[in-house]
This record gives structure tokens, sequence and C-alpha cells, in this order.
């Protein structure tokens, strides 16, 4: 990968994605930022057009509107990684319900809270400023959603919790939710407002667009190689390159692609099916509602309103693919898995199919931690966001920009404190491991 010459680190594999995402298949056509062709200079270039790369461009711009900033993207916005997520930006930790629920705990949890509000905030002053719609972003909260007791107790833990954190909730009955739902599957629920909904892949097109001169953005770009350049760096792409003084990697896996963290990245995809348009009285209750499952590894399910129909979106199952590539095989047994709980969900809507089936990827870490930081010398990384990714890959991003510009902020200082990622066990004992994992938290999951 170096050399005494130079450091050069080349990528090994570039973005490939499974599946047509449904967010993307219901807007209009991109209008697609020029690709990069001959050889062109700027301050920083970000390796990477999701949630952590446009979040860490917009902080850099607003903190120095003097610096010269290029967006890479390898895809089309919006069609990558971050256009195929559920579109939840959540504010709360999914685990603040520990029996033993000590002053550290709380700490941990009102830090985690903050860094999910400082990425909620970016995204609410750009859906302000920019005049986007509630079909775009819509601040409405999220149920989280129990079948069984087990979930029922894992709810009421957490809503004592939440009375420790000072946060707003609502505890639901099984009616309470069936009127939500319009289903009578759920056997309790929690409400917290603090969630904002987005179609991800509007989003992502509307943050890209909202980033105007001295900020340019090439599509179907991808960064192949990086290679030191006297006191900076030159990233080569397949029919240019663009000589800079600062980089920030936020292509979340495929920072491994290019050696970095190299056996401390897990390449997890989760997968969501998304049904046609149906008569909205078909189904009673809220035409717009937003519910995750009560046990990890549970189902997430969403009801989107429409102007000629609603639609249901189901994400469930979790696979492991070192290579970051998913095929159609692990698609399409993930998606009879999506039918099995749909029709047990919403069973006067059976003869309803699924229209969109798709894969995304997300990068974790053995200790749940960012892969993040300054990992060499002006190469700064916004990588690594262990789930819930529109949210922590958000705030990655922040908070890249202001370490490298030597900010002192709330951000940067909780970001310190993070251990580095820990290294995960050789193969094959890795892919055995996450594999058993996944599938041992799948059978807790049960119906969830």
């Amino acid at each position: 990968m170096a050399s005494s010459a130079k450091k050069v680190f080349a990528a090994s594999r570039l973005p490939r994605h499974t599946g047509l995402s449904a967010w993307v298949a219901m807007l209009p056509r991109r209008k697609e930022k020029p690709h990069l062709e001959g050889h062109a200079t700027a301050d920083v270039v970000v390796i990477g057009g999701g949630f952590a790369g446009l979040s860490a461009a917009r902080r850099l711009r607003e903190l120095d509107p003097t610096l010269k900033i290029t967006v890479l993207e390898a895809g089309v916005i919006g069609e990558a990684a971050a256009g195929r997520n559920s579109g939840f930006i959540i504010d709360l930790p999914h685990d603040v319900s520990s029996q033993d629920y000590g002053s550290d705990t709380v700490a941990r949890s009102r830090e985690a809270i903050e860094i999910s509000r400082t990425a909620i905030a970016l995204a609410s002053t750009v859906a302000a400023e920019e005049g986007w719609s509630r079909d775009v972003f819509d601040p409405c909260g999220r149920y989280s959603v129990s079948i069984g007791s087990e979930g029922d107790h894992h709810l009421a833990d957490y809503a004592k919790a939440l009375v420790k954190l000072d946060e707003k909730h609502q505890l639901m009955t099984a009616s309470d939710i069936a009127d939500v739902t319009g289903t009578t599957t759920y056997t309790s629920a929690l409400f917290t407002p603090g969630t904002v909904m987005v179609q991800p892949a509007a989003y992502i097109r509307g943050l890209a667009d909202s980033l105007r001169d001295p900020v340019r953005i090439h599509e179907k770009t991808p960064a192949v190689q990086i290679e030191e350049a006297g006191a900076g760096w030159l990233v080569k792409t397949p029919q240019g390159s663009i000589g800079c003084g600062r980089i920030i990697l936020a292509n979340n896996g495929h920072a491994e692609s290019f050696g970095f963290f190299k056996s401390r990245l897990l390449h997890i995809f989760t997968f969501a099916s998304m049904t046609h348009e149906f008569d909205p009285v078909r189904l009673p209750g809220q035409r717009k509602w937003a519910a995750t499952p009560a046990l990890p590894m549970g189902t997430t399910v969403r009801r989107v309103e429409g102007g000629t129909g609603d639609r249901i979106l189901v994400r469930s199952r979790y696979t492991y693919h070192p290579n970051i590539e998913a095929g159609e095989g692990t698609l399409r047994r993930a998606s009879a898995k999506h039918d099995e709980k749909y029709r047990a969900r919403f069973p006067a809507l059976k003869d309803i199919p699924m229209q969109f089936r798709w894969g995304g990827a997300m990068a974790v870490t053995l200790n749940a931690v960012p892969a993040f930081g300054e990992i060499e010398r002006g190469i700064f990384a916004a990588c690594g966001c262990n789930g819930v990714g529109a949210t922590k890959a958000t705030a990655n991003g922040i908070a890249a920009a202001e370490l490298m510009l030597g900010q002192k902020t709330r951000m940067t200082e909780i970001f310190a404190r993070f251990d580095a990622p820990r290294s995960l066990p050789p193969q094959p004992f890795r892919t055995i491991g996450a594999k058993a994992n996944l599938a041992y938290r799948e059978w807790r999951a049960g119906a969830e």
C-alpha cells in the first residue's frame, strides 16, 4: 500500500448496490452533476456524497465560506446507501433501559442524545432554508412497537429510563396503537416525539443541491486512488484527478477498500420492501406513521402517504458480507421474510404485493464506536455509522469537519473520548461469529 517515496491508497473495489430503492424509483429522474474530467484543485476533497459527506461539506462551508470544497460521489446522489435506509433520523439511543441505570449510563445516554440532536439541528436548518415539504422532511416522531410480552416489558423499562432522562414519551396500549396503524397486531407501543422522518433519497438530493459555490459536486466520479503529493494529496478518479490539501473520507465501509480500518469494520446489509399503492380506505388508522421494533433486529414498518394511494414499507433481515456486496439470492431470501412479516401485520392487504425490494450496506465496529479522526496527515475519517445511519453518519460528518478546522465544540469534545475501533477476529472466525450472532439476534426478535 505504501512506498518509501510516497503513500498510496488504491481502492480494491467500488460500491455495488442490490435492488432498486423505492425512494429513488418514486422520484423524477435526477439531473446529475457532471463527473470529473481532467485535473482540478480544491482545499478539501470529500469522498462520499451521503449523509456524512454532504453534512461535512455543509459544516465546512458554515465554518469557512472561503474554502474550495469538492464532493466526489461514486454513483448518483441518493442512489447509494443513504437513499436506501428507512428514513428515520432518530434522537434517542436504542438501549437506555438497563436495570442498573446509574449516573454513568445516564451521562452516556445524554451525550448520545446530544450527538443525535446536533445532526437533527443541521437537517432541520437545511429543510427550513430550502422550504422542503413534509413529504421530504417531517418532524413527526416515531413509535416503538411490540408484538408480545417480552417487547411490552422492554418498552416499559425504556419508558422508565426516559423518565430519568426527562425525555418526553407516551406509553400506548394495544388499542391506542391500533388506532394509529390500523392493525391489531401490536400489543403495546411507545411514542417519542423527537424523531424526524425523511424521504431519504429526496433528502440526500436536496442536501446536495443546497450546497452552492464554492462547493462542487461530481457524480459518477469514484475516487480510485489517493496518493501523497508534496504537502497535500492527489485524488485520482477514472477520468481525472484533483489536488487538495485535506480529505474527508466519508464512504463508510468502503474506507476499508482503501486499506483504512483494516479488519475493524463489519459490513452488514439490511433489506427493505415496499408495496404497490393501495386505496387508503383499505387500511384504517393514520395515513402516515413510522414504527421501529421494541426488540433489536425486529421489523421496521412505515406507512407512506401518496397522492394517488398509500404504500407500506417493511424492513427486516440482517446479513454479513465481507466483500461489501449482497447478491440477488440474499435479496430474495430477505424478501420472503418481508412478505411473511407483512402478511402477519396487514392481513387485509394480502392481495397488495410488493413492488420494490432493495438492500443497503452499513459499517459496524466491534465496540460500537465510529471509525473517526485524522487517520493520516490531512485525511479525516467520518465512517462507521453502526446503524441509525441517517443520524450517526450526519453527526460523524459534522464532527469531522469541525475537527479538520481545529474547532473546539461539544461534538469534537465528545468524539475525542471515543475509543478506536477494535480489531476483529481473524477469518474464518469473523464470518462464522458474525453470521451466528446475527442469526441469534433475529431468532430472539421472533415475531417482532
